[in-house]
C-alpha cells in the first residue's frame, strides 16, 4: 500500500474489524520504514492529523514528535482537547506553541480576506519551521494526506498540514492514511480510541475563525465569535442536528446595530448562523433548523455573549453563496 494509486482490490474500511486490520498493517509498515528514527508531525487537531498521530503513537511511541500551533483562531476548547487527548491520555511527545499574540498582531487592521489567509498560512509555516529547526535527528515528516487529496491534485499532494513542502526537503514522508477516504479515516480513528468529538469534527478552514470574524479581526469580536460558535455547537449537539448537518458555524461581521439591554441603548454585532449540507462542497443546500432551536440559540447568544445583540440566519445555498463567508 505504498503506491499513490488505491488498489482495486482494497476493501472499503467500514467496520471496526477492518479498521483494526488496517491499523495492524500500517503499524508494521511504519515500523519497517522508520526503524529507530524520529518523525515530525504538525498536529492541528483536525480529523486527519489526529488519526495519523494516534496511529503513529501506536507504532513508534515517543519517536513521534507532534507540534501543535495555536494561532489564536481555534474554536473554543480545541487546543485544550489536543493537549488533553495527546499530551495526557496518549502520553505523546507533544510540543504546544501558543502563538496567539504573534498572529493577531500581524492581522491587526487587515480586512481583505485573501490577505488574511496568506498571513495566517505563511506565519504558520514560519512558526512550524522555527520549532522544527530546534529539534535534532528528525528524518521523517508525517502528513495527514488522504486519498481525495491525491485525486484532486493528480498525484501531487499540496501538503496542507505544513502549508507546502520544498522540493529539496531532506525528510522522508510518512503518510499512513493516504489511500483512505475521509469516512474511512473516521472509522480508523474510532478504532484507535479517539473521542467522537475529534473523529467526527466538522470541516474547519485552515485560517480557522480568521475567515469567520469578517473584516479586520479584533480581539473582542473574535472572543464573541468563539463564544457564540460554542453555543451553536452545544445546542446542535443537544437537539441531534450535529450528526445531520455537514457544516454549521457562526460568522460575525465588522459592523454594529442598535439594540436594547437593561433598558438602555446597546450597540452590538450580529451573529450569523450558517448550516449547510453537501456531498462534494461544490454545491450546498440549507439545513432546516426548527424554530424552537433557533429561539433557544438566539436567547442564549444574546444573553450570554458580550458584544452581540442580534442573531441572523443565512438561507443562501451554494451557488449563489459560498459555504464560508470569506
Amino acid at each position: 500500500m505504498n503506491s499513490n494509486v488505491r488498489p482495486d482490490t482494497m476493501e472499503r474500511i467500514t467496520t471496526k474489524e477492518l479498521a483494526e486490520k488496517f491499523i495492524a498493517e500500517q503499524v508494521a509498515e511504519v515500523r519497517a520504514q522508520v526503524g529507530d528514527k524520529k518523525v515530525l508531525l504538525a498536529l492541528s487537531g483536525g480529523v486527519d492529523s489526529s488519526v495519523v498521530a494516534a496511529l503513529l503513537i501506536k507504532a513508534i511511541g515517543k519517536q513521534l514528535v507532534c507540534v501543535h500551533v495555536n494561532h489564536g483562531l481555534m474554536r473554543k476548547g480545541e487546543s485544550e482537547q489536543v493537549i488533553e487527548v495527546f499530551g495526557k491520555e496518549l502520553d505523546a511527545n507533544l510540543i504546544y506553541i501558543d502563538a496567539t499574540d504573534r498572529f493577531l498582531d500581524l492581522l491587526k487592521d487587515v480586512a481583505e480576506p485573501e490577505k488574511k489567509r496568506k498571513i495566517i498560512g505563511g506565519e504558520f509555516i514560519k512558526v512550524f519551521d522555527e520549532e522544527a529547526a530546534k529539534l535534532e535527528g528528525i528524518d521523517f515528516l508525517a502528513q495527514g494526506t488522504i486519498y481525495p487529496d491525491i485525486l484532486e491534485s493528480d498525484g501531487v499532494k499540496a501538503h496542507h498540514n505544513v502549508g507546502g513542502l520544498p522540493e529539496d526537503m531532506e525528510m522522508e514522508l510518512v503518510e499512513p492514511v493516504k489511500l483512505l477516504y475521509k469516512d474511512e479515516v473516521r472509522v480508523v480513528g474510532s478504532a484507535l480510541g479517539l473521542p467522537d468529538e475529534m473523529v467526527y469534527r466538522q470541516p474547519f478552514p485552515g485560517p480557522g475563525l480568521g475567515v469567520r470574524c469578517l473584516g479586520a479581526i479584533t480581539r473582542d469580536r473574535l472572543h464573541a465569535l468563539r463564544e457564540a460558535d460554542a453555543i451553536l455547537r452545544e445546542e446542535f449537539d443537544n437537539c441531534g442536528l450535529a450528526g445531520k448537518v455537514w457544516q454549521y458555524f457562526i460568522a460575525v461581521p465588522d459592523f454594529k446595530s442598535v439594540g436594547v439591554r437593561n433598558d438602555k441603548r446597546y450597540e452590538g454585532w450580529p451573529a450569523i448562523i450558517r448550516a449547510v449540507n453537501t456531498t462534494d462542497a461544490m454545491t450546498a443546500t440549507i439545513e432546516e433548523i426548527p424554530y424552537e432551536v433557533l429561539h433557544k440559540i438566539t436567547n442564549r447568544i444574546t444573553a450570554e455573549v458580550e458584544g452581540i445583540n442580534r442573531v441572523l440566519l443565512d438561507l443562501t445555498p451554494k451557488p449563489v453563496g459560498t459555504i464560508e463567508w470569506e
